[in-house]
C-alpha cells in the first residue's frame, strides 16, 4: 500500500485527506477527543500548536509520530484497514536545499523499524514500512499537477512553505540543479514579523490562524488597523521573497512562473499586486507536493504515467 506524506513545518498534508497541523501533545493517559494514537506505552493528540522549526526532522520521534497519524488517516480515508499486518511504501519528500544531505538519513528514520504496532481511535494498527522513497519538493508538485511542462523551455517553480521557499528551474521539463535551492523565507517568518509589529505598535497579540484568516479576507471582526498593519507587513514580504529571487538571477517576468504550497496561495494577492511576476500559474491543491511523491514513486518503480512525465527525472 502506497502511502504519500509531505512533512511540512506547518502542516502535514497527505493524498488523500485534509491537512493537519505538525503539532503534538504527548501524555500518559489517553487525551481528549476521538484522534487518539496510543504508541509504546504513550498518547498522543494533534494539537494546533505546531512544533517548532526543525532543518532536520530525525531529530526526535515526533515527526515519526505525526506520520503515524497520516498513515492512519490515508488507510481509513483508501478503505484499507485491516486487522492484520499492513505493508506500506512510504513515499516522502525534502526541500532542494537540504535533499542532498538528508534525504537518507530521513529515508532510514522511517525504515528499518520492523512491525510497529500502535493504537488509533481505539483500533489496533500494524504496519510495515517495507520501503521509503525520497523526493524533491516543489519539482514533485509540479510534475504531478501541471501539464505540458516538457513544452516550455522555461518554467520557474516557487513553493512557499511554512519556514521555506523552495525553488527549482526546470528546461523542458527537466530540472537544472544550477538553480534549485531554498529560501529560509516561509509564512512562519511572516506571521513572526506581523505578530511582534501588532504587540509593539498596536498592543495586540495575533495567533497564526488569524493572520490566515485577515490574509483570506476573513476578518469582519478585526479592527481596521490590524488589517491594515497585515496587509501590508504581508505584501512587503513577498516583495521582499520576489527581490531575492531575483537576486539569484531567477528571471520572474519572462517565461513560466508556478506557485505552488499553501504559502503562495495564502499570498496570492500580494503576488499578483507586486508587478515582479509575468505569466503566473497557482496551484491551488495543497496537498500537490504528496501527491508528487506517489506519481514519482510509481513512475520509479516501472508504472506508466501520463505522457508529461515521461522525461528523465532524478530521483532518489
Amino acid at each position: 500500500m502506497l502511502i504519500a506524506i509531505d512533512h511540512g513545518n506547518k502542516q502535514i498534508k497527505t493524498v488523500h485527506t485534509q491537512p493537519f497541523t505538525s503539532g503534538l501533545i504527548q501524555g500518559d493517559t489517553p487525551g481528549f477527543g476521538t484522534d487518539c494514537l496510543a504508541y509504546q506505552g504513550k498518547y498522543y493528540t494533534l494539537t494546533d500548536q505546531r512544533i517548532p522549526y526543525r532543518r532536520d526532522k530525525t531529530e526526535d520521534e515526533r515527526f515519526f509520530i505525526l506520520t503515524l497519524f497520516a498513515i492512519a488517516y490515508e488507510i481509513e480515508a483508501m478503505g484499507r484497514y485491516s486487522d492484520t499486518l499492513m505493508r506500506i511504501q512510504l513515499a516522502v519528500g525534502l526541500p532542494p536545499a537540504h535533499f542532498g544531505v538528508q534525504a537518507k538519513r530521513f529515508i532510514n528514520y522511517f525504515d528499518g523499524r520492523g512491525a510497529i504496532s500502535f493504537q488509533f481511535r481505539g483500533k489496533p494498527y500494524a504496519v510495515y514500512i517495507e520501503n521509503t522513497a525520497c523526493f524533491p519538493q516543489s519539482f514533485s508538485a509540479a510534475v504531478a499537477t501541471v501539464k505540458n511542462l516538457t513544452a516550455s523551455p522555461k518554467v520557474l517553480v516557487v513553493d512557499i512553505g511554512g519556514f521555506t521557499a523552495d525553488y527549482v528551474r526546470l528546461r523542458n521539463g527537466v530540472p537544472d540543479m544550477s538553480a534549485c535551492d531554498s529560501l529560509e523565507n516561509g509564512v512562519i517568518l511572516l506571521y513572526n514579523r506581523v505578530r511582534a509589529r501588532a504587540n509593539a505598535e498596536l498592543d495586540v497579540l495575533l495567533d497564526e490562524s488569524e493572520i490566515d484568516c485577515i490574509l483570506r479576507g476573513e476578518h469582519r471582526d478585526v479592527a481596521p488597523e490590524v488589517v491594515e498593519l497585515v496587509e501590508k507587513e504581508a505584501q512587503e514580504f513577498v516583495n521582499d521573497l520576489l527581490s531575492g529571487l531575483r537576486e539569484r538571477m531567477l528571471e520572474l517576468k519572462s517565461g513560466r512562473v508556478i506557485f505552488l504550497g499553501g504559502g503562495a496561495n495564502l499570498l496570492r494577492r500580494q503576488i499578483e499586486a507586486s508587478g515582479k511576476v509575468g505569466q503566473v500559474t497557482f496551484v491551488e491543491d495543497i496537498n500537490a507536493n504528496a501527491k508528487g511523491y506517489a506519481y514519482l514513486y510509481r513512475l520509479q518503480h516501472g508504472e506508466r504515467l501520463e505522457p508529461w512525465l515521461t522525461k528523465k527525472i532524478p530521483v532518489n
